[in-house]
Order: structure tokens, then C-alpha cells, then sequence
């Protein structure tokens, strides 16, 4: 692991961290030398994150957590908060993808837990870490939106919505705590190829066209790519940075 990385000594967590955008981020930002605390609901997966963590020199505790819970979320905070003393950035990525399902046709469940997850999940774990942060000198905080946080994309309307919440979250905690030393972004996340992705590709190949082609570089992302994204913005780097919504969407929303 780096001694010298870009989150070098600084404590992160990770929310989504067993899979996918969130394991690769846990994997970069501790060869960047962070400090984690992954936070996801399934323990095996997020355990094994951990230990090719670990495997490799680096610092990760596992917290098995449900964003959609208050009270978990701010446990994820308070355990980064007793290991390590504070918490200097978060990377919240969990989220609950669209069913496809029409308006017409959608149920009250779905909706919710599509709401639950990716809204009110980034307003819980949200209020968590900005606690913590205020008590220890600020930080930086980085919410994965999507081209559905911007604009209209085919997905179901509660994940348009929950998306796009995600960026007026964002800059609504951009800009009531920028004078107290918090920082928060957003990521306009395009086309990924994650393990949800190839398993939609598998059962329908006929959709890799049309994502690719949303890209102007005619390709999907690889989750390392966004990773590298929420990295610099949970960095020093990024110090004159909140409340941006950055697009890592292969300039799909600038067409």
C-alpha cells in the first residue's frame, strides 16, 4: 500500500462497499492510503473485500449496515470515529438500480424501497458523517448520483427521482456546511460495467448497443474509472470543490 497516496492517513467510508463501484473504490482508496470502514448488507462479500485488503497491507473494517437505517449509518460513522478518530471523507454509493417497471404499473413497494434506498439512504448516511465531521475539523463527502440525477433516461420514474434528489442533497450540504469545513460532491455516473451490469448484459446482449452508444467514447465505464473520480474528490486535491455534480458518464449528458 502507498505511504504516500492521494487519502493517505485519512479515514473513508464506504457505503455499496461488497460489490461493484463501492469495491473497487475500497480497493483504490486503501492502495491510496486510506483507513476504511465498508459498509454493505452482505457480510461475506464485504468480508472478502476486506481481506484482499488486508492481504495486501492495508487498513478496512467490515460494518454490516443497511443505509436505509438511521441508526446503522451512524454506527458506520461512530466506528470510524472510535478506530480511527475521526472521519475525514465518506464515499456513499450504495443503491438500488430501476426496475423498468412503468408508472402506471409500479407499486407502492417498489417505489419505496427504490426511494428508501437512494435517497433516503444518502439523507442518513449524510446526516452521520456531517455529525462527525463538524466535531472533528471537517471533511469531505462524495454521493453517487447518475445521468438519470440530470435528466430523463428510460430508467423507472422513482430512480429518476431518487437520482436526482441525490444532487439537490448534495448541494443543499455544500452549501450549509462549506464554512464549517465540509465539502460535498456528487457523481454523475453513466454506464458501468459492474456485476449487475453483466448480469443484465447476459440476459439481454441486445442492450450492450445502446449503452455504449450513449457514450461519446462508445464504450461503458469500468468501476475503477468512477472510483478514481470519488477518490480525487475525497482528497486535498479537490479542496476548492463542493457542490458539483462531476460527470464520469463518457460525456453522455453533454450531448
Amino acid at each position: 500500500m502507498s505511504e504516500r497516496g492521494l487519502l493517505h492517513g485519512k479515514s473513508v467510508v464506504i457505503t455499496g462497499a461488497s460489490s461493484g463501484i463501492g469495491a473497487a473504490a475500497a480497493l483504490l482508496f486503501a492502495r491510496e492510503g486510506a483507513r476504511l470502514v465498508l459498509a454493505a448488507r452482505r457480510k461475506d462479500r464485504l468480508r472478502e473485500v476486506v481481506e484482499r485488503i488486508e492481504a495486501a497491507g492495508g487498513t478496512a473494517i467490515a460494518a454490516v449496515a443497511d443505509v436505509t437505517s438511521a441508526d446503522e449509518m451512524r454506527k458506520v460513522a461512530w466506528t470510524a470515529l472510535d478506530a480511527y478518530g475521526g472521519l475525514d471523507a465518506a464515499f456513499n454509493n450504495a443503491g438500488w438500480t430501476s426496475t423498468g417497471t412503468p408508472m402506471h404499473l409500479m407499486t407502492d413497494d417498489e417505489y419505496d424501497r427504490i426511494m428508501d434506498v437512494n435517497a433516503r439512504g444518502v439523507w442518513n448516511a449524510l446526516r452521520a458523517q456531517i455529525a462527525v465531521m463538524l466535531d472533528h475539523g471537517g471533511g469531505a463527502v462524495v454521493n453517487t448520483s447518475s445521468v438519470a440525477g440530470v435528466r430523463a433516461t428510460g430508467a423507472s420514474a422513482p430512480y429518476i427521482a431518487a437520482k436526482h434528489a441525490v444532487i439537490g442533497l448534495t448541494r443543499a450540504a455544500a452549501d450549509e456546511y462549506a464554512d464549517r469545513g465540509i465539502r460535498v460532491n456528487a457523481l454523475i455516473v453513466g454506464s458501468t460495467r459492474t456485476e449487475l451490469m453483466d448480469e443484465v448484459l447476459t440476459n439481454t446482449p441486445s442492450l450492450l448497443g445502446p449503452f455504449t452508444e450513449r457514450a461519446m467514447q462508445r464504450r461503458l465505464a469500468g468501476p475503477e474509472e468512477v472510483a478514481q473520480a470519488a477518490a480525487w474528490l475525497c482528497s486535498d486535491r479537490s479542496s476548492f470543490t463542493t457542490g458539483a455534480a462531476v460527470q464520469v458518464d463518457g460525456g453522455w449528458t453533454s450531448r
